[in-house]
């Protein structure tokens, strides 16, 4: 029997900005669609614990902790985009803790699934700066420490954003895949295919970038032909999903053309990856079409749990097979191409801010 092992809900009422598309109705609508499966006792639902600095600290400097800190007890935003409020520190250490829950209550054995459903969300959010609505890269946070304790962990970003925080937090660490697909040329700006991490974890970054108004098709040929592969290749021990529902054809910030049946398809793919039940957790990334995330939601995990549910169909019919075929030539030969390192010596960070 399927248990799913819930962190949060944390809908962080204290972290809202009115009119803002990144609010507590997310989590609402999630919960929602998780709450229509009629889980019952199959459900286990944890909240969040303390995140301590050394947690943190292996996803974000300390000068960035500080600057966060400092600029949500003045209110201070990121960026146009990436508001801060007094109660926003707090969110952001809940969501975090909310991962680091799941994953710790599944190393100890309760639960063959696990989802995140917090906000706000992470991927966006690098080592030194917080952007995109992100203000600390929850799932890194989680990821960093499963390596600490000696874990593989592939990452797998279907949010219709590239992920530029978690590549760049870890671009040249070889215990951590991260694979993105992701909607090309669109914010932030990164993601190319030819991204394929640092000189010590060279082919441990894979992009696929895809056009406006790809479809579910295009997305499932890119996992069988592209990321199967390579995550056949790395062996993970762990795998965490950046579970994004923004690439919906119906959510109102960006133009990819998937259904929640196509996001049903996909976890069930992302589910054949793990080693084994309890090494499989989704984390609630974007998604801003409130209908649309409780459908997909639920789509996702009725898929995992084995229930029969009416939901929209898988879509096809979209470009984009073009952009499959060149992160498989790219990831199919004996070298791949590698960014050079960064000015200051480190890894060569993908994020917008050090183009």
């Amino acid at each position: 029997m399927t248990i799913v092992v819930l962190g949060g809900p944390e809908e962080a009422p204290d972290h809202a900005a009115a009119g803002h598309p990144e609010r507590p109705g997310r989590v609402r609508a999630a919960m929602k669609g998780i709450r229509a499966l009629d889980l019952g006792s199959d459900l286990v639902e944890l909240a969040p614990r303390e995140v301590t600095t050394a947690e943190l600290g292996r996803a974000h400097s300390p000068g960035y902790l500080r600057e966060l800190r400092d600029a949500c007890r003045d209110g201070i935003g990121l960026d146009p985009d990436s508001y801060v409020l007094p109660g926003s520190w707090t969110a952001a250490l809940r969501a975090a803790g909310a991962g680091l829950a799941v994953v710790e209550t599944m190393r100890a054995g309760r639960g063959d699934v696990g989802f995140v459903v917090a906000r706000p969300p992470g991927h966006h959010a690098t080592a030194r700066r917080g952007m995109g609505f992100c203000l600390l890269n929850n799932v890194a946070i989680a990821a960093a420490a499963l390596a600490e304790r000696g874990e593989r962990i592939a990452i797998i970003d279907w949010d219709v954003h590239h992920g530029n925080g978690t590549q760049d937090i870890f671009w040249n660490d070889d215990r951590v895949l991260y694979v993105s697909t992701h909607q090309a040329p669109f914010y932030p700006g990164t993601g190319r295919v030819g991204e394929t991490g640092g000189p010590s974890a060279t082919g441990c970054t894979v992009n696929i970038p895809l056009p406006a108004g790809a479809t579910g098709d295009v997305i499932r040929s890119a996992f069988d032909e592209v990321i199967a592969p390579v995550v056949e290749r790395f062996a993970p021990t762990w795998v965490l999903v950046s579970a994004g529902f923004d690439a919906h054809r119906n959510d109102p910030l960006a133009d990819l053309g998937l259904s929640a049946g196509d996001f049903a398809v996909l976890a069930r793919l992302v589910e054949g990856f793990a080693p084994r039940r309890g090494r499989l957790a989704f984390f609630l990334e974007g998604g801003y079409d409130l209908d649309a995330v409780e459908a997909s939601v639920s789509a996702v995990l009725a898929a995992l749990v084995g229930q029969r549910q009416r939901t929209e169909e898988p879509t096809a019919g979209g470009p984009g097979a073009d952009a499959v075929a060149a992160a498989r030539w790219v990831h199919t030969q004996e070298t791949v191409h590698t960014r050079p390192i960064g000015e200051d010596g480190g890894h060569a960070s993908s994020s917008e801010e050090d183009r």
